[in-house]
């Protein structure tokens, strides 16, 4: 029996202490004064009351009731029931004389006092306080405590005449009986009718089962207010342990949402905070770190929305809000979708009926208490499904004296097969499920209806899961006795209790609420108890009885049999390889050993594996043979590796027929391996059973080869083994003998059905247990403690066995795993205060310091199996002297094992090695030594599909097995798969040294044993990456070796220690001999002195500055005054020794001149036109531009050529001051001319900010008046204007810069604008290129508005004049038009362009752009790197995932943005304005840009020659920091690898892309240069500038003596060799056009990924290097070794394997080799390819013109027509004069035919002629040997010349049998032939008569015949030639 309430308090409302607005609870009364002994007052209880503050309030509210509740510290439950009604506030003197004031003041001004009285029940101003009833109970009645605390309130109001002491005496004095009645033999004793003296009467049922909660209407209700998702979500929230708010404005509602939540949790019981109605004053509780579920007044409702992982429930508006950082983890399905269709069945009965075509009349409706216990009933349902079979799971630890419960989690999640669900796997870990388990494991115990329906249900629930009606069916008869739980006697009378009358607190009661007589209710109270004393107790008989197990468990989602993964053909594979181990039959089995592997990933081989060793032991041992015993460990390692691929700590293990009565093949099936981790438990038994014999009296057991994984280092795992082998025995010490007879023999029919379980052997002996003698319990207990005490030694032992290492050397390996290292700093909690830890640590402490040798292994492995010991000795009640000796123990153990492992492991030394595949050395360059011999690895697979026979077919190569070489070139890997069945190929995969750029060490799997070993991952810039595990031979110290040697060689701390410099450094010394001093200069001398004059000359300021005052407009554009001309010839301001007059040349100075006139740069400008270097160094005055040797000594900048090209108006002394305005002293100069428009193409870096030009100034003060910064904007000004001067078509008499074709009226109504314009490049795309392509980055394209591709239109129509394209393809509206246009555009960084002074004249127009910076080129190269080699392979490899990855790079965008500037600088050059490109240093996108400029404006740079000219020019002379960009040596590895050349060649390549046609060279020529830019082979790429190059004596140093023969030093060299063999680099369509402008696409859907980034050759590594990747030549057919009949030679070409160009070439390739095959058989020299192609060529050309028409290059064409012309930007002729139109065209009619009719006007004479040529031989009117004079400093050479009149030319050759004509000379420019002079270097034998000149409009060509006959002949052709045109 039970108290129904403990205490009645009367709480009034009270001032706040501190005076504020708020009052405070007080308490006026309690009853009874004194606490209960077993119950005392709870605190706080007026906070309670009124949760949202105590206030007063104007007007009388109606009673309120809630139920708010309190827990106490011992986690007890106080159900406080508050009735509220309000009494008016009592007013105080002071208040009473205002009150009577104002009411005279009111009756004088109404009429006196004869006036009506209002009708208002209160007086005006009148305020209501609150009063609370309070009631305090541990029993949860809601209704009584309504209708008692209504029925005091109704005496109170309604003035009854009963004594409320009465009442409330009687109430407390009111016992009922427990849950379940009082179980006397009446069954109505449930019920219990009381009344408190007032005529009421009230019935109080108690539920029958006090365990199943009370929801009474709850759970209804709040599915009601959230519906059914949200209430879902709550229910997983509170699961899984989150924090719950509700909000309502009403307190009962949040008192029944809670009370709901609760109800569904049955039968886990919420153990964490739980407030129903928090008050105000506590609301910082919800800051608290702990889960809750909490009520809130809806009032305060913003503080909630403060908290940051709090789920807000709101009841009002039926919202549920989970904030983002918070998941909640739903259940797992099905039973997510099947609770959810059955709460909808439940909630909304008619759904099912919707859509019937004739529905019943009527539905029957659940009344809403019993539609409340249907939806419990469905949770009820789902935990019996999600908890089924739990029992099965529990490990009986101890019995008596008191049962102590272990669940096994991971074996439950395993057998369930729910490993991975996350719902579950947090239920299990929380507190819940903890309470749970020791609450309901018990084996003997009363039963409730959960324990019924998990036992007998579980079979009904899956047979009805696919029938709705049926689970409904069973909801409503679960719901049913839910029902009668709460309701057991439904038949009893009803409650009669009075009530107060309608609007009874509106009425005004003559009294509060009377105080009442303490007194009387405490003599009430002390009679009840004394007559409750005299009576006998009560006792609650509780039935206990073993809880049913109920059936095994099943996984939730049955899984399918799986071809793949179960197939019985893999199991059968597994059983044999494992007979053929122990038959002997090894080579069998080393055939299927590789198959095994691969199957073991699968559960169910795995499984198998285990099943066929357990067969192989007898007596608990199994010793084995070398070979065996090898192949054994292998498959245990391979298996335990893939039984460990998801989270470590789930581990478990089953013994066989632990579990008692379930068969043991269901435990081998079901148990061991439906987790992924059980294997290990399996293994377990088998790792001390399998063994060698290593010599007499050493034995090694299979343990010390398979302790390389981390479940061994697992507390988890070693406590669940513990926890189930316990078991096992304390069950076999209840057990018969004879039971226990075949329990545990493995492999034999299984074992008797009616053997009990552990738990059923412990409940029968809880039953016995109060029957027992004291003695025997005694017995009993210590049997069990002995029988935990001896476990726990054989723990220790087991553990020792594999936790410490066989060789101390790896303990390392033993500190890197989980658990020894994480669990050294972590102590118990459980076994603080124990022992251990001082034990422990005493043997630990003689160290000194932590895991230095092998002893310290021994102290971490010590202190580990220590803790375990404590934790689980602990746990089991072990005695603390036993614990005690175990801790003595322990130590001793691991000791005595580390002296067996020393035998062993000094035993297993001697074996012979296992055989391992021979290494394969790799073949090497000349002069490439092998620095490291090599290492054994595996070379696994690195994300690149093919290699592991990804989409593009072919077995898998990867991993293969080998060796890793380091030379001084390359690192080398060269090996053979590991699958047997790919067959004998050898994979190599290399890079060079110097391409590495990043290295990183990985733990990895080696592929065949699976155990994890060091490896070492290196990725390239040439995209090749070796992932490497390192064999078991290899020590780490030769793997450490490894990586320093690989350090030293890719940063050599100079640049001397690169390949290409040391190479042949051996048998060349490094210094020249003294001894050729005699010999002139040599040309290390030159470069010493050149760059000792340089850096003299670095940094001397001029001494005296001219202020510079624009030139008269008389003067612009005309050549300079005389006194300026002399080309060398120094101002007074440059001091003697920065340059002396040409006549003071010394010799050395003339020998530098020369060499720096052969450079290619040189070649170049000549080629252009753009100046030359007569012998006499005077200059043409009609030419604009000149070339200057002001840098020759590199003194006014170090990072530009020698010779530079600058206006003929600027002085040399000028240009110092002119470099200082710009960034690296690189200020503007002309590198390129266009043959049409004569437009120049200059390029710079860029402009110093004013504070970094005020730097370099700040030594010499300027002229007075004249700031710095001005004079630097003048000087820049001059230049830029002399540059303007200097191109012909801008400059007329007027000086003003108009575009030819403008009238004159649009001149007129042009107002000039006083400042520079600037035009802001956006985007000029057509909406349909914007919309298909927005590529990221900083700059929209060129500019940014927008993320769109391209420049706007709004700019292209500033910039060209027009508007945008009309949508027919008509010309803009003339109002777009602008009338002029610039002489030159300054394309330049944004920030930079603030510093040019703007031209007054408008002559230049600045271009600002914002361009990607280097560093983010390195970073987008980086993730480019990996997306094409990620360096592990994908979860899921899709195209998706990489063009992604591609994306995200961004390097395609980069491409776009360098494409589209190119291209807009070449359209602005070609319409005759000139550009110049001033951008970041000038060094690396400039470079990029104006080399794509050229590439596409001039046809020669698509040359092989012309190519090599323009990267030698751009590259290399203009100072690309190679060594830089490439970090080529020590001091620049922090700066990393930046492919600015790469980035450029791709950009090439995209072109070749789309104008196959249009270049000489192949695709293979572009990634050739890729390749070696970055391989440090050649000398070519290295060091930043000529300067440096000479510096080092590199650039000039092969010229002079001949070099004896050795490798090529030149890249150039190199392929020029290679071509004249084969033609690799040359492409046969190749088929120009003549004067061809390329515009490619530049949008990045136009772009391709280059295939240099992904393709592979694993046959022979990179093809780069020519001589390696040529195979050895196949034996012929008759020749086969073996000597058996002809093989075929037929071969299987592989995509990854082989190059498939080189395995199955083109058919031109293929006939060339063909032709020099077939000459050699014939005993002729062969050919050269290259003669043979141009012979067919041109007899190709005779074929297809029988008619005499057509271009030549007509057969070629008509294979790609397409790719003829790709158009972007182009240029359009608007209907006034030439305007230029900026849009990418989307529309290919209007495009084409603007470009054909420009091509039409643009045929140059050779092709108008070539339509009438026949034959070479037919168009050589006269021909014969001259001597030609070269162009400056160059000698004489003898020419086989060719006078051809049909096309009015003469042309040369080398020889006269030569084909390819070497120059041309057009008859067309020559003005006069005149007879010559010899000049120097002319041959002497010769007369001078012999010597004539031929002047062109270019330059005068000197020649000489070999006597005055034939001079005279040559002149008279000539002339006659002339003549005739």
């Amino acid at each position: 029996m039970a108290r129904l309430a403990d205490y009645f308090v009367l709480v009034a409302f009270g001032p706040h202490p501190r005076g504020s607005g708020e009052g405070q609870g007080q308490i006026l009364q309690r009853f009874p004064e004194k606490d209960w002994e077993d119950n005392p007052f709870p605190q706080g209880i007026e906070l309670f009351c009124q949760p949202s503050g105590w206030q007063l309030c104007p007007e009388r509210n109606p009673p309120t009731f809630f139920v708010a509740v309190l827990t106490d510290i011992n986690s007890e439950r106080h159900y406080c029931a508050c009735l509220t009604f309000w009494e008016p506030v009592e007013p105080t003197q002071e208040e009473l004389c205002a009150r009577d004031a104002a009411e005279r003041d009111e009756e004088a001004d109404e009429g006196g006092p004869g006036a009506l009285p209002p009708p208002t029940p209160s007086p005006p101003g009148q305020l209501f306080a609150p009063k609370t009833l309070v009631l305090v109970s541990r029993l949860d009645h809601v209704e009584v405590f309504r209708n008692s605390l209504g029925l005091i309130y109704t005496i109170h109001v309604e003035g009854l005449n009963v004594g409320l002491e009465n009442v409330v005496g009687n109430l407390l004095t009111c016992v009922i009986p427990l849950a379940g009645g009082s179980q006397l033999d009446s069954g109505e004793d449930g019920v219990r009718t009381i009344s408190l003296g007032a005529g009421d009467r009230q019935v109080i049922q108690t539920p029958l089962t006090d365990s199943l909660p009370i929801s009474r209407c709850s759970v209804a209700l709040l599915f009601r207010q959230l519906g059914i998702t949200n209430v879902l979500s709550l229910f997983c929230a509170a699961l899984t342990e989150h924090k719950v708010l509700f909000l309502s404005r009403s307190y009962q509602r949040l008192s029944d949402a809670c009370r709901g939540l609760l109800a569904l949790l049955f039968p886990l019981r919420y153990s964490f905070t739980y407030v129903p109605i928090l008050p105000a004053q506590l609301l910082e509780v919800l800051s608290t770190p702990t889960p809750f579920i909490i009520g809130v007044n809806a009032a305060f409702q913003a503080e909630a929305q403060e908290l940051l992982d709090v789920i807000v429930a709101d009841l009002d508006g039926g919202t549920v809000t989970v904030p983002e950082c918070v998941h909640i983890p739903p259940l797992p399905e099905p039973l997510q979708s099947q609770t959810h269709s059955i709460l909808s069945m439940v909630l909304d009965p008619e759904l099912e009926l919707a859509d019937l075509a004739f529905p019943p009349p009527t539905t029957s409706i659940s009344s809403l208490k019993m539609q409340d216990k249907e939806l419990r009933a469905v949770f009820l349902r789902l935990f019996a499904q999600l908890l089924q079979g739990y029992r099965w799971c529990l490990h009986m630890v101890r019995i008596h004296p008191e049962p102590v419960i272990r669940f096994h989690k991971a074996a439950f999640l395993g057998q369930r097969g729910l490993v991975e669900d996350d719902f579950l796997m947090k239920v299990l870990e929380g507190m819940a499920f903890a309470g749970f388990v020791s609450e309901r494991g018990v084996p003997y115990r009363p039963t409730d209806l959960f324990d019924e329906l998990v036992a007998h249900e579980v079979a009904r629930m899956r047979a009805d899961e696919n029938h709705p009606q049926r689970v409904l069916r069973h909801v409503k008869e679960l719901a049913e006795q839910l029902y009668k739980n709460e309701n057991p006697y439904p038949a009893v009378a009803m409650h009669k209790v009075q009530r107060p009358g309608e609007a009874s607190h509106l009425r005004r009661v003559p009294r509060p609420f009377p105080r009442l007589d303490e007194g009387m209710v405490q003599w009430i109270v002390d009679q009840a108890t004394a007559k409750m004393q005299g009576a006998p107790p009560a006792v609650k008989a509780e039935k206990r009885t073993t809880v049913p197990s109920g059936p095994p468990m099943t996984a939730i989602v049955e899984r399918s049999g799986g071809l793949h993964g179960n197939s019985a053909r893999r199991l059968e594979v597994v059983r044999n390889c494992i007979s053929y181990v122990f038959e002997g039959k090894m080579l069998e089995a080393k055939k299927l050993l590789p198959a095994v592997l691969r199957a073991l990933k699968g559960r169910a081989a795995r499984r198998c594996l285990a099943q066929e060793l357990h067969l192989h032991v007898q007596q608990n041992r199994a010793v084995l043979d070398h070979q065996q015993f090898d192949f054994v460990v292998r498959m245990m390692n391979c298996c335990l590796q893939t039984g460990q691929g998801r989270q470590e700590v789930l581990l478990w293990r089953c013994r066989w027929g632990a579990l008692g009565r379930v068969p043991t093949p269901w435990l081998l099936q079901d148990c061991t391996s439906l987790d992924e981790h059980g294997i290990a438990a399996a293994l377990l038994p088998l790792v001390t059973a399998f063994c060698r014999k290593l010599s007499p009296g050493v034995t090694q057991f299979a343990y010390s080869c398979v302790q390389e994984h981390v479940v061994w280092s697992t507390p988890q795992f070693w406590e669940a083994m513990f926890y189930g082998d316990v078991q096992t025995h304390i069950r076999a010490l209840y057990l018969e003998p004879a039971e226990d007879r075949d329990s545990f023999s493995v492999g034999e029919a299984p074992v008797q059905e009616d053997e009990r379980s552990a738990l059923d052997v412990a409940s029968e002996q809880r039953r016995l247990w109060p029957t027992l003698s004291r003695e025997k319990q005694q017995e009993l207990v210590q049997k069990e403690e002995s029988t935990v005490f001896s476990q726990a030694i054989h723990y220790a032992n087991r553990m020792s066995y594999l936790l410490l290492p066989l060789d101390s050397s790896k303990s390392r390996l033993l500190r890197e795993r989980a658990g020894l290292g994480e669990l050294e700093s972590a102590s118990n909690s459980l076994v603080t205060n124990s022992m251990a830890g001082s034990v422990a640590e005493s043997y630990d402490t003689e160290s000194g310091f932590e895991d230095a040798e092998t002893c310290d292994v021994a102290g971490a492995v010590v202190r580990f199996i220590n803790r375990f010991v404590d934790k689980v000795c602990t746990e089991s009640g072990v005695t603390s002297d036993h614990l005690k000796g175990l801790h003595v123990m322990v130590p001793d153990i691991v000791q005595m094992h580390i002296e067996t492992l020393e035998a062993v492991h000094r035993e297993s030394k001697r074996l012979p090695p296992i055989q391992k595949p021979k290494l394969l050395r790799p073949r090497l360059l000349p002069g490439e030594e092998c620095v490291l011999d090599g290492l054994r690895v595996y070379l696994l697979p690195d994300g690149r599909e093919e290699g592991a026979g990804g989409p593009g077919g072919g077995p898998a190569l990867l991993p293969a097995e080998g060796a890793v070489f380091l030379t001084t070139y390359r690192v080398i890997f060269t090996g053979m798969p590991t699958d047997p069945l790919v067959g004998e190929q050898v994979v190599v995969r290399s890079f060079p040294v110097a391409a590495l750029t990043k290295e990183k060490r990985v733990s990895v799997q080696t592929p065949v044993d699976q155990l994890l070993q060091d490896g070492l991952q290196l990725r390239s810039c040439t995209f090749q990456l070796l992932k490497m595990a390192f064999d078991e031979e290899v020590g780490s110290d030769s793997a450490e070796l490894f990586r320093k040697q690989l350090h030293k060689l890719r940063y050599p701390p100079d640049i001397r220690g690169t390949f290409a410099l040391s190479l042949g450094s051996a048998h060349t010394p490094g210094r020249p001999p003294r001894a050729n001093k005699d010999k002139g200069p040599s040309f290390r001398t030159l470069s010493r002195n050149l760059v000792k004059n340089a850096k003299k000359t670095i940094g001397r300021q001029y001494v005296t500055r001219k202020k510079y005052n624009p030139p008269s407009w008389e003067h612009r554009g005309q050549p300079p005054p005389e006194d300026q001309e002399d080309e060398i010839s120094v101002s007074e301001e440059l001091e003697p020794s920065t340059l002396t007059p040409s006549s003071a040349l010394k010799p050395s100075d003339r020998m530098t001149m020369s060499s720096l006139v052969e450079r290619a740069c040189c070649r170049d400008y000549q080629r252009l036109g753009l100046g030359t270097l007569s012998s006499s160094l005077s200059r043409a005055k009609s030419e604009p531009f000149r070339i200057s040797p002001v840098n020759r000594m590199y003194a006014i900048c170090r990072s530009y050529p020698g010779l530079l090209i600058v206006p003929q108006s600027v002085q040399d002394n000028a240009l110092q001051r002119v470099s200082r305005c710009y960034r690296q002293n690189r200020f503007p100069v002309v590198c390129w001319r266009s043959g049409r428009s004569k437009a120049v193409l200059l390029r710079s870096g860029g402009l110093h900010g004013k504070g970094v030009v005020g730097l370099f100034k700040a030594q010499n003060a300027p002229s007075p008046g004249q700031s710095q910064a001005d004079s630097s904007s003048l000087e820049q000004e001059k230049y830029l204007q002399a540059v303007v001067s200097s191109m012909p078509r801008y400059a007329d008499a007027s000086g003003r810069n108009t575009l030819s074709g403008f009238s004159s009226a649009h001149m007129g109504s042009h107002v000039p604008s006083p400042r520079a314009r600037v035009t802001t490049l956006s985007n000029p795309m057509a909406a349909s290129a914007s919309r298909r392509t927005a590529p990221r980055g900083k700059w929209g394209s060129v500019r940014a508005s927008g993320r769109s591709g391209g420049l706007s239109t709004d700019v292209g129509s500033r910039l060209a004049g027009v508007g945008p394209p009309q949508a027919n393809g008509a010309p803009p509206e003339p109002g777009f038009l602008r009338p002029q246009r610039a002489a030159l555009y300054i394309i330049g960084d944004k920030a930079q362009l603030k510093g040019v002074r703007p031209d007054p004249l408008q002559q230049w127009e600045l271009v600002p752009i914002e361009v990607f910076e280097a560093r983010q080129v390195k970073a987008s190269f980086k993730k480019l790197l990996k997306a094409c080699v990620p360096g592990c392979p994908a979860t899921e490899p899709s195209p998706a995932s990489f063009l992604r990855s591609l994306e995200d790079s961004e390097w395609l965008i980069q491409i776009h943005k360098l494409l589209q500037v190119s291209v807009l600088v070449v359209e602005l050059l070609d319409s005759g304005s000139s550009v110049l490109v001033s951008l970041e240093d000038g060094w690396d996108i400039t470079t990029q840009v104006v080399s794509l400029v050229q590439l596409l404006s001039d046809p020669f740079y698509r040359t092989l020659e012309g190519f090599r000219l323009l990267v030698e020019k751009e590259w290399l002379s203009f100072g690309h920091r190679f060594s830089h960009r490439g970090a080529h040596t020590l001091a620049g590895q922090s700066s990393g690898f930046t492919p600015v050349f790469l980035q450029f060649l791709d950009c090439v390549h995209q072109i070749h892309l789309q104008f196959p046609m249009e270049f000489e060279f192949s695709p293979f020529y572009l990634k050739f240069l890729g390749y070696h830019h970055v391989s440090r082979r050649f000398r070519t790429f290295l060091l930043d500038s000529d300067y440096e190059r000479i510096e080092l004596g590199l650039l000039y140093e092969e010229k002079g003596d001949r070099r004896a023969p050795q490798a090529c030093r030149s890249v150039w060299e190199y392929v020029e060799r290679l071509s004249k063999r084969t033609p690799v680099f040359y492409n046969y369509m190749y088929a120009p056009e003549d004067a061809e402008v390329l515009r490619p696409y530049s949008n990045v859907s136009n772009l391709k990924v280059w295939d240099f980034y992904t393709e592979e050759t694993l046959a022979e590594g990179p093809p780069y290097d020519w001589e390696l990747a040529q195979g050895p030549p196949e034996p012929p057919e008759e020749e086969r070794p073996d000597g058996g009949a002809p093989q075929s030679r037929r071969r299987v070409v592989w995509p990854c394997y082989d190059s498939r160009p080189r395995a199955q070439p083109d058919a031109i390739s293929r006939l060339l080799e063909e032709m020099q095959r077939l000459e050699t058989e014939l005993g002729r020299p062969p050919e050269r390819w290259k003669d043979a192609w141009d012979r067919v060529k041109a007899a190709q050309r005779l074929e297809g013109r029988p008619d005499g028409r057509g271009t030549p290059s007509s057969l070629l064409v008509s294979s790609v027509p397409h790719h003829r012309r790709s158009l972007g930007v182009y240029l359009q002729e608007g209907p006034v004069g030439s305007t230029l139109s900026l849009s990418l065209d989307s529309d290919q009619s209007s495009g084409s035919t603007a470009s054909s009719s420009r091509q039409a006007a643009r045929r140059s004479t050779s092709t108008l002629y070539s339509q009438f040529q026949t034959a070479e031989s037919e168009n050589r009117s006269y021909e014969g040997t001259l001597y030609k004079k070269g162009a400056f400093m160059k000698p004489w050479k003898a020419r086989w010349f060719v006078l051809d009149k049909t096309k009015h030319q003469l042309r040369y050759y080398d020889h006269r049998a030569d084909t390819e004509c070497k120059g041309v000379i057009d008859l067309a420019e020559v003005e006069a032939v005149a007879p010559g002079t010899p000049a120097m270097g002319a041959p002497k034998t010769v007369d001078e008569k012999a010597f004539f000149d031929v002047k062109t409009t270019r330059r005068v060509y000197n020649f000489c015949a070999q006597d005055v006959p034939s001079a005279q002949q040559w002149v008279d052709q000539i002339q006659s030639c002339l003549s005739d045109a």
